[in-house]
């Protein structure tokens, strides 16, 4: 008989082995978070340089979003295909370039299209690195894992900011931009020499010369080597590819869910991140502490995932990332009469940031169970692309309505509706797990029910 790698991992200790990989996936998300947000803690230098609207402004920022999008739906798919380290070290090369063009740009629209270059290589990276992650991680710590990844995306937008406001100040906006890009190429370095690939996309797609690759990683991992290959079934579900195989009977539904989980988490997010500095600014607050506040909401999301990956390995990550939604958008509420106290603002800012990036840690933790290895990071990067949809729209929505004459605080109370929405998907997704569960642990009292 044929061990099983997979069920051996899931039962065991995590080694030091497993941890560095996962170190690995949280170095590729301070990049990302670094990548991701300098657009916006560069947006009132870069506003003020070229005199931009508030529609052109959120143009801007939406282009890295798109191209995230584009990059989640475009590329992540090919994780499954070619391999998850192959993948990783080509959006790696796509977003190092195009953040060093991106410093020499000389239009807003020369730099929205090195922004839309950038995020297609993120969005590559954010989908493939989340599913390591889960991949290489045991059955108990897998929402751990997964949610330290994450805590890299705020550590990237905590360092990204403080690093933008003394480059900023020194050398001016591109500089920012220039300092992003070589690191993501340094990155790329890192990630060639100690980046592994899956073993459970090995397991699965079995490419060329598998069995010895794999046993180099059983010895690593310190599971059982195998003799031999598993056998694939090819049932006609699995038989299916691609989007057709999201869709099947058994994953439509948890497909859609999760679809609109990313999307409400993500419009309210990237509201809450892109627009804060910029908005703190408009309403009384200096440059410096608007981008202060923006640094200390991606301050407290480091702590936010963290939090969540430690609650969810002792309570159920969906009823924990219903928890983390609702405090969000309590937070958010608070947050718009803040602003008159610097001090309570700040204290807001931190506590919001831990919120809302444990909501997004708890998608990305949530939506590799979902799917089998083959299709995972398919599933996982449709997920995310269709999140990218709400995280387009929003600060394209809000620009909108700061140039009609709304008042930028009272979007903040509209954007908590979000979290809200995305309660009830994620609570959707929980009953149909549960429903599973059961089905598999008891199959023969379902059908008596039945």
């Amino acid at each position: 008989m044929v061990q099983n790698p997979r069920e051996e991992m899931n039962n065991k200790n995590m080694n030091g082995f497993q941890w560095f990989v996962i170190f690995i996936c949280i170095l590729l998300n301070v990049i990302d978070g670094f990548d991701v947000l300098v657009m916006a803690f560069t947006a009132a230098s870069v506003s003020n340089e070229w005199g931009l609207s508030g529609a052109e402004l959120g143009a801007l920022l939406s282009a890295g979003l798109f191209g995230m999008g584009a990059g989640s739906l475009f590329l992540a798919p090919w994780a499954d295909k070619i391999g998850r380290r192959p993948l990783i070290l080509l959006c790696l090369l796509i977003s190092g370039l195009s953040m060093v063009a991106a410093s020499f740009a000389q239009t807003a629209m020369q730099l929205g299209l090195m922004r839309f270059i950038t995020g297609i290589g993120i969005g590559g990276i954010l989908a493939s690195s989340n599913v390591i992650a889960s991949e290489y991680a045991s059955s108990r710590w897998r929402s751990l894992a997964v949610s330290l990844q994450c805590t890299g995306y705020a550590i990237g937008a905590t360092v990204g900011g403080i690093i933008a406001i003394a480059l900023i100040s020194s050398f001016g906006w591109r500089s920012v931009f220039l300092t992003g890009g070589l690191t993501t190429l340094f990155m790329f370095i890192i990630s060639y020499v100690w980046l592994p690939e899956s073993l459970d996309y090995l397991l699965a797609k079995q490419p060329k010369n598998a069995l010895n690759r794999i046993n180099v990683l059983t010895q690593k991992i310190n599971i059982t080597r195998l003799t031999q290959l598993p056998i694939i079934s090819q049932t006609a579900e699995l038989k299916k590819s691609g989007i057709s195989r999201l869709f099947s009977p058994r994953l439509a539904f948890q497909t859609i869910c999760i679809w609109l989980s990313f999307f409400f988490v993500m419009f309210g997010f990237y509201f809450v991140m892109s627009w804060t500095p910029k908005i703190l600014s408009a309403n009384g607050m200096t440059t410096e502490q608007g981008v202060t506040a923006g640094v200390l909401i991606s301050a407290g999301g480091m702590f936010g995932a963290a939090l969540l990956g430690f609650i969810s390995s002792r309570v159920r990550i969906f009823y924990v990332q219903a928890a983390f939604l609702a405090l969000t958008a309590v937070l958010i509420w608070l947050f718009v009469g803040s602003t008159a106290s610097l001090t309570i603002a700040f204290i807001l800012s931190v506590l919001l940031g831990m919120m809302a990036n444990g909501c997004v840690a708890g998608l990305y933790a949530m939506s590799p169970s979902i799917y089998e290895a083959d299709v995972r990071a398919t599933g996982v990067g449709y997920a995310i692309g269709f999140g990218r949809i709400g995280g387009i729209l929003s600060p394209l929505v809000a620009g909108a309505f700061l140039d009609s004459g709304i008042s930028s605080l009272t979007l903040y109370g509209y954007y908590g509706g979000a979290f809200i929405l995305a309660i009830i998907t994620v609570l959707a997704i929980s009953k149909i797990q549960n429903r599973n569960t059961i089905k598999v642990s008891y199959p023969n009292s379902i059908e008596k029910m039945v």
